[in-house]
This record gives C-alpha cells, sequence and structure tokens, in this order.
C-alpha cells in the first residue's frame, strides 16, 4: 500500500503544514485509519476511495478524526494530480463529514472551495486574560474553537502559549490573530492540543472563520494571509457568500509503501 507526505500551503519542501495521503481501493475500519494517523504522527492523515462522483475523504489526527481539514484535502488533492490518477484539468470533488468540497489545479496553486464558518463576539473572561497577555482587540466563539484577536502582528508572532491553560479551556482550540505589518494582509496562529497538535503549522479550516471574520472588519474580499508558526505558510483567500476559497501550494516530499493489514 502506497502512501505519500505533502508540505501543504507550502512555498519549499519543510515548509507549511505536512499532511500523509492513503489512496485506499476501499473503505477501511475508522480504528485502523486511526491507528495509522498515530503512526503517521502527523497533525493530519488524509484516507480517500473513489465513489461514483468522486471521492470520499476522511481526516484523522494522532488521537482522533477531524470534520474539516483544509491542508490534507489541498494534499490530496496534490497526490490525485501527481499520480495521475486524475488529470490536471479535472476538478476533484471530496465528499466528507462536512459535505462536498471542490478542488482545481490553478498551475502552482491549488484552490479549494470550502464552507465558512460563522463566529459570535463574546465578553473578554478572566481564563483568556490569563492565557493572554497582550492587548486583546475582541474575543469571538467559532463553531468548536475561541478567536482571540491581537493588537499587532508582533504579538502574534511572538506569542508564547500556555497548553496547560489552553487544553482546559471548554473549546477545541484557540485561534490568535492580527492585522499583517506589510506583506499580509492578516497573520494567525492556531493551538489545538485537546487533539494532540499543540500548534498547527498551517490550518486550512481556521480560515474559514479567519476570512469572514477580516472581511466583517475590513470589507474586503480577498486576502493574503499568513500562519505564523514555526514552519510557517501563506494562504490566498476568498470570501464568496457563505463559502471561502482558499489557495495555496503543495510540495510532495516523499512516497512509502507499507505492509497490508
Amino acid at each position: 500500500m502506497e502512501f505519500y507526505q505533502v508540505d501543504a500551503f507550502a512555498e519549499n519542501i519543510f515548509e507549511g503544514n505536512p499532511a500523509a495521503v492513503f489512496i485506499l481501493d476501499k473503505p477501511k475500519e475508522e480504528s485502523w485509519m486511526q491507528k495509522i494517523a498515530a503512526e503517521m504522527n502527523l497533525s493530519e492523515t488524509a484516507f480517500l476511495y473513489k465513489v461514483e462522483d468522486g471521492w470520499n475523504l476522511r481526516w484523522f489526527t494522532p488521537l482522533n478524526e477531524v470534520p474539516l481539514c483544509g491542508h490534507a484535502t489541498l494534499a490530496s488533492a496534490k497526490i490525485l494530480w501527481e499520480t495521475k490518477v486524475l488529470n490536471t484539468n479535472e476538478e476533484v470533488i471530496f465528499h466528507t463529514k462536512s459535505g462536498e468540497l471542490n478542488a482545481k489545479n490553478k498551475g502552482e496553486y491549488i484552490e479549494l472551495n470550502f464552507p465558512a464558518t460563522s463566529y459570535e463576539k463574546i465578553e473578554i473572561t478572566k481564563e483568556i486574560k490569563t492565557l493572554i497577555k497582550e492587548n486583546i482587540i475582541q474575543v469571538s466563539n467559532t463553531r468548536e474553537d475561541v478567536l482571540v484577536e491581537l493588537n499587532s502582528e508582533d504579538e502574534v508572532r511572538n506569542f508564547i502559549p500556555d497548553l496547560n491553560g489552553i487544553m482546559n479551556l471548554s473549546y477545541r482550540g484557540m485561534i490568535i490573530t492580527a492585522v499583517g505589518n506589510d506583506k499580509f494582509d492578516f497573520v494567525s496562529r492556531f493551538f489545538v492540543p485537546k487533539i494532540g497538535i499543540n500548534e498547527d503549522p498551517v490550518t486550512g479550516s481556521a480560515h474559514c472563520v479567519l476570512t469572514k471574520y477580516w472581511s466583517d472588519k475590513t470589507g474586503k474580499k480577498k486576502f493574503t494571509a499568513y500562519q505564523a508558526s514555526k514552519r510557517g505558510g501563506i494562504v490566498l483567500t476568498e470570501l464568496m457568500g457563505d463559502r471561502v476559497k482558499l489557495s495555496g501550494k503543495a510540495k510532495i516530499v516523499f512516497k512509502g509503501v507499507m505492509d497490508k493489514t
């Protein structure tokens, strides 16, 4: 059984967010996929197999399955085109727990079409103030995570997370963001120790709420965003009503072969 490791939202290898991709010939048991994801020990491992009108796609962290993942979707599309399972001019249709997701080859970039994530402004709690010592502009509640806007890009880049504190939040994880200095419209970081990812390098799904958030703030629809993790990655985003376009590059790092189990 062949599998691939791909750096998604990456300008070069060893940047962006690594994902493993397994193309299956038939559905596999959930417990098997979870064991493989734990063995790969990446933020996400993608499993896909052919269905009549596209590809069934599921994503697993080392600890559990997630309903939506951008970078592993980007990686999956990259592999389908690079291995010539699909022609590069063919749109990829994925069937997922978050509905139908589409991917298009745009030359150097891969364009994903994802659902936008809503958010609601909430009060700044003592818990959040304890975790974040910097100036807080706004705190919002997303579908699963807490979103905190800080005062500057430098504060986002230099933030030192209290992972135990974030683990004890009632949310899945915490996104921090701020207006970019010059090159980027906004920057962000994402911490999810509760699902086995202390800091996710580049998170497509987080940009489904970040794009809507910054569009509401600025009135703009298109953004050049940067997730300022140690690996880092650029995400081009565009808000289209209740959908978000996410575009990024992907680099194949290696191919492996695993004995069938």
